[in-house]
This record gives C-alpha cells, structure tokens and sequence, in this order.
C-alpha cells in the first residue's frame, strides 16, 4: 500500500495550493482519509478528515474556511485546496488512510513541503 503525496512547493502569503494524495495497492473508498502536518520543532497536527461519501469533513481550528478537504474515490485519491496560505502553515504535509474511525490512521505518505513566504 502506498500514499504518493504531490503539489506542495513555495507560496507567497496569500496565496494557494492544492495537495494531491494518490493510495495505490488497495482502495480506500469506503475510508477515512485525512492530512496532517508538522512543522519544523514541532509535533504532527490534525489538519483535516474526510469521510468516504465525503459529507463528512472536519478541520482543524487553525484552517477551517481557508482549507477545503474533498476526495475522488474513483481515482483513490484525496485533496487538500489550501488558500489564504499564511507562514504558520509552513510544514511538511502528510496524508493519512484510516481502516477504523476518523481519529485513527493506519498508512501514512511519505509528505510534501509547503513553504509560506511572508
């Protein structure tokens, strides 16, 4: 099983990404998948969940009404449409796939860099 994270790079503040997350070897349609990040010095942090209808998000504090979290499940993949970007949100992102509940994440990517110039 494999999560290849893409999209992240160097943005002004401001300005927007979007992650991609592409699960490969099984399918995580009827699963949680979520993104998370860390920042350098720091701990990994919840950033987002999904459900597999994808009526089911939730967000961290810190990114809601500026990060919008959606899936694909036809193409086994999640997205994180980052705007607003701010130099807080500098970090390495990772995505998640959970076989349980939301809050519990078994795979895990390999995480793309997002850097917040002010």
């Amino acid at each position: 099983v494999q999560l290849q994270a893409s999209g992240g790079g160097l943005v002004q503040a401001g300005g927007s990404l979007r992650l991609s997350c592409a699960a490969s070897g099984r399918t995580f349609s009827r699963n949680f998948m979520g993104w998370f990040r860390q920042a350098p010095g720091a701990e990994r942090e919840f950033v987002a969940t999904i459900g597999w209808t994808g009526g089911t998000a939730r967000y961290a504090d810190s990114v809601k009404s500026r990060f919008t979290i959606s899936r694909d499940n036809a193409k086994n993949t999640v997205y994180l449409q980052m705007n607003s970007l701010k130099p807080e949100d500098t970090a390495v992102y990772y995505c998640a796939a959970s076989t349980g509940s939301m809050w519990t994440y078994d795979y895990w990517g390999q995480g793309t860099l997002v850097t917040v110039s002010s």
